[in-house]
Order: structure tokens, then C-alpha cells, then sequence
């Protein structure tokens, strides 16, 4: 195939004649072999030929428009009548489906619609109609896919009226697999009764929440839950936090402080630990609780760990537990019993080398698609963006 024949990127036809410049017209020469879409028969009588103009898409700035001609076709086999299909090229469509996957990507990396009509010398409404029409094909690839064996799940903010949803991300393959309207256990009961080979799933990964945990022993009986060592982590400082605050009512003000004692003592700078070594001097009740923090998020931040050295952290945790549930302070005992709750999931993130901030990722980014459409009224649609763009 010549070279300007390859930039054409339209399988069966070659370029016979170039004219004009904005637009570039192309008249084309085709090479499809008539079939009956109906039977596939190939004993067809010709009865007329017709003349077709079809936009294509541009080449720099400049629009291209395709001219040829196509032929209409008697079947002998099943007697019935039709025009040639052209690959690349929809029946009744004024454009090829290369001009609306250029349309698809551009207004995808932000071009607006209005842009995109000038530029294609298509009407706003054109447009939209490519857009959803490349969304539709997108999501119907995305019907095949399996649901995957490393699932994160996650609640993330819809909308005033709707409230939340809950993605289903792939961790392994690091992508979206669906989205679901609603966080509870009834409003997603539908959707995961209709979803198949739930057997599939192996790990669940999610934050510490009670209706998450119920709707994965529930639908997917075969996983194993484990905790987010994000939200674990955030979890603890925030109660410690809370205790150190109830103890020395200064740090309310007192954000440099409370940055360093959240921070590991291994990333604090000199200058950074001689200033906490001055304040814990003067606050040993405090200084007992950094002791104990540290000693928790070396627990906490321990990953890829060995049997032998998950029976030692083991024995550390549930150490940690106990002396919060003797504490004197309501924050520290609230941290104790949810952590002895989760003790079997928090166990389990020792051993697993993924976390759930590929999902909190992908909600960064429906963030963005949502600003970007200025809002989504139908969840549907939503959705269909949302797998399109991020599975």
C-alpha cells in the first residue's frame, strides 16, 4: 500500500484524487468485496450506485472529507436489499468512526466541545452524539471483563441527592471495575446478586468498615478481607492524637507540635527531634503516649512479612490491645476495640504487599471527570465515564 495511501488509515479503499485545502478532499477508489450482511451470500445483482461524502479525521488542522461511491445490491439468496458495508464507515453516518475516536480522545484531554465543533465544522450537538457513542463501545468491551481475583473496595462522594458510591477496583491490573450507586448492604444487595463469578475473588481489600466487611463475607465467600494499612494507620494517630490533646489542651493551636509527634522518629531532622525531646521533657504523659505510638506503627507499618515474624507481631498487637483497653482515657479504649475487632484483618496486611491507594487514585480521578462534566445527574452516565475513562 503506498504511504499516502497508510495515512489514511481506512482498510479498503485507496486515495485516487487529492484536492482542496481546508477541506482536504480525498476521492477515494474502494476494494471491499460485497457480501450480504443478511446470509452472507456472495450471489448479489447490482441495481445502482450511489455517491457518498463522509468526514474523516483531520490531519494537523485541517478537516478531511472522503468522497466515493457505493453500491446497492439485490441478494439472490435471501432476496433482500442493502447497500455495501464499508469497514470503518456505519451505515447513515456522515463521519468515519476514526474522526469520532479523534473526537472521543481530544474532548477526554480536556478540548471543549465547543473547540472541538469549530475545529471538526460539526454542531455541538454532533459532538455529544460522537462522545456517547465511543462511550457506548468502550463499555461494552469492559462487559467481558472478569471479575478480578484482588478486589479494593471503596466508598467515594456522588452527588447532594444520590450520596455515595461504591467503587470495585482491580488492584492487580491497577484499574477500575465497576462503580455502584450506594455504600450500604441494601443498596448494593441488587448489583452484587447479579454479578457473576463472584467465586473468582480472592483477596478483598478495604478500610475498616463494619458493612463492608459483612457484604464481602456475604458475596464472596471464597476472599480473604483485609484491612487498608492506610486508614489503620490514620486511624490509630488520629485516636492518639485525640488523647495527647485531651492531656495538654495547648496543642488545639499547636499544629508544629502535633505535626512532630505524628511523624516516625526515624524521619525527624536534628534539629526537629531536639524540639520534641523539649517538649515531651515537659509533658511525660504525653511522652509515654509517643512511646506507645511508635511502638503501634512499627507494628502497623510492618509489610511482606514472614510467618516466623508475623507470630512476633502477632504477640505485639495484641499486647498493644490489651494496654489500650486498660487506659484511662475513652479515645484509647475506642482504638482497642476496634483494633481487636479487626485483629484477624489487620493480621492478614502483613503478608499483603498491595493497599488500597490504588482506589483512593482512581477517585482523584473521578473527582476530575465529575468537575470537568460540571456535575452528573444520571448515575448511569456516571458510570459509563468512569469505566470508560479509568478501566
Amino acid at each position: 500500500m503506498p504511504s499516502f495511501d497508510a495515512t489514511l488509515n481506512l482498510p479498503g479503499f485507496t486515495i485516487a484524487k487529492t484536492s482542496g485545502f481546508d477541506p482536504v478532499v480525498h476521492d477515494l477508489v474502494g476494494h471491499h468485496e460485497p457480501r450480504c450482511p443478511h446470509c452472507a451470500s456472495q450471489d448479489l445483482r447490482k441495481k445502482d450506485k450511489v455517491r457518498r461524502q463522509v468526514w474523516h479525521e483531520s490531519v494537523g488542522l485541517r478537516r478531511v472529507l472522503l468522497r466515493f461511491a457505493v453500491c446497492k445490491y439485490h441478494c439472490r439468496g435471501c432476496g433482500r436489499y442493502f447497500r455495501q458495508r464499508l469497514d470503518g464507515i456505519q451505515p447513515y453516518q456522515r463521519s468515519t468512526e476514526a474522526l469520532k475516536r479523534q473526537v472521543y480522545k481530544q474532548h477526554t484531554q480536556g478540548i471543549s466541545r465547543r473547540s472541538l465543533s469549530n475545529n471538526c465544522g460539526r454542531s455541538d450537538t454532533t459532538i455529544a452524539r460522537y462522545y456517547d457513542h465511543m462511550y457506548d463501545l468502550e463499555n461494552r468491551k469492559l462487559r467481558s471483563l472478569q471479575v478480578p481475583r484482588v478486589l479494593g473496595i471503596d466508598e467515594h462522594f456522588f452527588s447532594r441527592r444520590k450520596r455515595f458510591a461504591t467503587t470495585f477496583c482491580d488492584l492487580r491490573k491497577r484499574r477500575v471495575f465497576d462503580v455502584a450507586q450506594g455504600r450500604s448492604h441494601t443498596d448494593l444487595r441488587s448489583y452484587l446478586h447479579d454479578l457473576k463469578a463472584k467465586n473468582r475473588v480472592r483477596v478483598v481489600c478495604m478500610d475498616l468498615s463494619e458493612s463492608y466487611r459483612s457484604i464481602a463475607r456475604t458475596y464472596f465467600p471464597q476472599a480473604l478481607v483485609i484491612a487498608d494499612r492506610f486508614h489503620v494507620v490514620r486511624l490509630a494517630l488520629h485516636h492518639l492524637m485525640k488523647t495527647c490533646r485531651l492531656i495538654d489542651p495547648g496543642l488545639a493551636i499547636a499544629r508544629g507540635t502535633v505535626r512532630l509527634l505524628q511523624k516516625h522518629r526515624r524521619n525527624l531532622t536534628e534539629r526537629q527531634g531536639e524540639r520534641l525531646l523539649a517538649y515531651l521533657a515537659g509533658q511525660p504523659a504525653v511522652a509515654r503516649i509517643y512511646d506507645f505510638k511508635e511502638g503501634l506503627m512499627a507494628v502497623l507499618t510492618a509489610k511482606q512479612q514472614t510467618k516466623d515474624q508475623c507470630r512476633i507481631l502477632v504477640h505485639q498487637l495484641l499486647d498493644a490491645i490489651r494496654q489500650l483497653a486498660q487506659s484511662g482515657f475513652e479515645d484509647c479504649r475506642k482504638l482497642g476495640r476496634t483494633l481487636d475487632a479487626w485483629q484477624l484483618e489487620i493480621g492478614r496486611m502483613w503478608r499483603f504487599s498491595r493497599s488500597n491507594g490504588i482506589t483512593e487514585g482512581f477517585h482523584r480521578k473521578m473527582k476530575l471527570i465529575q468537575r470537568r462534566a460540571f456535575g452528573f445527574r444520571n448515575f448511569e452516565n456516571y458510570r459509563r465515564r468512569v469505566r470508560a475513562l479509568c478501566a
